[in-house]
């Protein structure tokens, strides 16, 4: 993680994931929400795939994605020289940290006061609204959930819809004591209130700051993928427009797009379209009434060059954040996003973020998951994640020798005890006279066995030994 970030008022110590687990678990009105909330985005992803050869198009959609990373490197001069020729300015960023000055360097050059933002992850990532009030630049968040939390003074819960956490009721109360807005349980006032006061800042804006969905590396068009207009009001009223976005987002070309789009859509919000597909290839021209003077595209790595040097890690990459895993995980849908503490919560932030602020602080985080498989199943680009999540598991506990440890901070849950534990257990295996022996006198002293095993027995009944092993029970049977 950057210092920025390290810094920033909103940092979660990432190792309390347990307590804040256990604190959400134990909130009925948390869970209620997320359970309300992800079992409509289920069906309605259900729906929106109805009739459609779903693994067919999950088959493409990873061959894409598979695809633009083999070529990662080469697509990525090729996308710098085309937003080159269409007259953005491209900028590239080591981390964070790195990031966030480039962009501050921008406003300060243009003495922007205010930046308007439309959803981006990147940006949480670099904490960028914290870095930008420090600075003296006002940052406001334009998408609709992204303006709750903000107002809230919280962090997103979900990628795709970063106040789900919050119910109708708390979000009413929320936006009258900070806005004054009438108490009311009607979306649509509530909502054309908070659009209201949005417009003014839109106008307003010196500087707006976006994400990218797609980056064309062929035409250098940046993609946009939005509902509520916030992110073409943000890339074309201020005069300047600042696009952020992750190395990994790069396709080579639009046809590319198409297929990723249509699975992106639907297993986010199980819609066909998205009211709004925005397709940026460059600042206003002369003869054009409208649109920015300028544009940026800051190119951010933060740790994912390292995840693409490992054949395996790098399906992490392949991402195009829907959501879906999210939204079918058992663990996330019962103790939210927040519990997580990281940018990216439930599987895709389990498999993700121990790469950005090391296995040593994401250590807990590849075990919030049952390995149930749901993840890997509704992926819609087959991003196998049980099987990286077992491999960030044997990389946090070293040891491995197929798979030599990678990630920073691994070995950070590796016990001596539990080691010892487990190389006698291979060394008694592979003896089959001490094995047969071992389990005879478990059978034998069954009784001494203790009822509490540690972790185990905090929310399970003890295993109990049998009193024939199954040698014996084989035997018996054969006579």
């Amino acid at each position: 993680m950057s210092e920025t970030a390290q810094h920033s008022a909103h940092h979660i110590d990432v190792k309390e994931f347990h307590p804040r687990a256990r604190a959400a678990i134990h909130n009925p009105q948390i869970r209620q929400n997320f359970r309300k909330a992800m079992d409509g985005l289920m069906t309605k992803r259900k729906s929106a795939f109805e009739g459609w050869d779903l693994e067919t198009l999950r088959d493409l959609g990873a061959n894409i994605r598979l695809r633009a990373l083999a070529n990662l490197p080469d697509l990525l001069e090729q996308l710098e020289q085309k937003l080159t020729e269409n007259g953005i300015t491209v900028h590239w960023a080591t981390d964070g940290d790195e990031a966030c000055e480039i962009v501050r360097d921008i406003c300060l050059a243009r003495n922007a006061k205010s930046v308007i933002k439309g959803k981006s992850m990147v940006s949480e990532e670099m904490e960028l609204n914290h870095y930008l009030e420090e600075q003296g630049i006002e940052a406001l968040e334009s998408d609709l959930g992204e303006y709750i939390v903000q107002l809230a003074d919280e962090t997103p819960s979900h990628i795709i819809m970063p106040a789900i956490h919050k119910n109708t009721e708390e979000i009413s109360q929320l936006l009258h004591d900070k806005t004054g807005t009438d108490l009311s349980h009607d979306v649509e006032y509530l909502t054309a209130n908070a659009r209201l006061q949005l417009r003014e800042k839109f106008m307003n804006a010196d500087v707006g700051v976006s994400g990218v969905n797609f980056a064309v590396a062929e035409t250098g068009t940046l993609c946009l993928v939005e509902n509520e207009g916030n992110g073409r009001m943000t890339t074309t009223v201020p005069p300047c427009h600042i696009a952020v976005t992750g190395i990994e987002k790069v396709v080579p070309n639009l046809e590319d797009v198409t297929a990723l789009l249509a699975l992106l859509t639907r297993s986010a919000t199980g819609q066909h379209i998205t009211t709004y597909f925005n397709m940026i290839s460059g600042p206003r021209k002369a003869d054009e009434l409208d649109g920015p003077e300028e544009v940026h595209v800051v190119l951010v790595d933060n740790g994912r060059s390292t995840i693409y040097q490992d054949d395996e890690l790098l399906d992490t990459l392949r991402c195009i954040r829907c959501g879906a895993c999210m939204n079918h995980c058992p663990v996330y849908t019962r103790v939210g996003g927040h519990a997580y503490g990281t940018t990216y919560p439930g599987p895709i932030g389990a498999i993700l973020m121990p790469h950005m602020v090391g296995l040593d602080e994401g250590r807990h985080l590849p075990t919030a998951s049952s390995l149930c498989g749901a993840c890997g199943e509704v992926c819609p680009v087959k991003i196998p994640i049980p099987d990286l999540l077992v491999r960030l598991r044997q990389e946090s506990v070293d040891g491995d020798t197929v798979h030599p440890a990678k990630v920073a901070g691994h070995g950070a849950k590796r016990s001596t005890v539990e080691a010892m534990i487990w190389k006698g257990w291979s060394w008694m295996h592979a003896r089959p006279g001490i094995y047969r022996l071992g389990t005879a006198l478990g059978a034998r002293f069954r009784k001494l066995q203790p009822g509490k095993i540690g972790g185990w027995t905090q929310y399970r009944t003890a295993p109990k030994l049998a009193a024939k092993t199954l040698h014996e029970r084989m035997k018996e049977r054969s006579q």
